[in-house]
């Protein structure tokens, strides 16, 4: 599915996609925090008819949501984009040394240069996680760095 992405100055994002039945729609992030959808009129693609808007809250809860399964597959897309760079997951197994402790008692990017990006915890993602942040048997680690740096904290990780 192809998907624009375009800068409204002064207001935000607009991104646009066409639904396989053949809806065109709009999510407009607002800078202001407030996402709004609207459907575009097939007649005239500068008329749209507003479908509902969502607070900063809401549409956080629905990026998570949709998110999750997705967050991956962003950073594989963006390592591609630079040489050197990849991404991974590590799997936080219920029985590592590490679950249930913070992140930082990991020392993962000191001792890998490899950097957790996310943690995705069931259907939730805790996106940029920091030190004090636990992580839990059952939980996937979002990693970008050197193909050997990601296997290292897969080693951390696993014990």
């Amino acid at each position: 599915m192809a998907m624009s992405e375009v800068m409204l100055p002064g207001v935000g994002l607009r991104y646009e996609f066409t639904t396989r039945n053949g809806d065109h729609l709009g999510l407009i992030a607002r800078r202001d925090g407030y996402v709004e959808v609207v459907r575009y009129d097939a007649g005239d693609p500068d008329e749209c008819e507003p479908l509902f808007r969502l607070t900063t809250e809401e549409a956080e809860a629905v990026a998570e949501i949709f998110g999750a399964p997705r967050i991956a597959e962003r950073f594989a897309d963006l390592s591609r984009a630079v040489p050197g760079l990849d991404a991974g997951q590590v799997d936080v197994p219920a029985g590592s040394r590490y679950a249930g402790r913070r992140l930082g008692d990991t020392r993962a990017r000191t001792r890998t240069g490899a950097s957790i990006v996310a943690v995705v915890r069931g259907k939730r993602v805790l996106v940029s996680p920091g030190p004090a942040d636990t992580i839990e048997g059952g939980d996937v680690l979002v990693v970008i760095g050197t193909e050997d740096g990601i296997a290292r904290v897969r080693r951390i990780i696993e014990g």
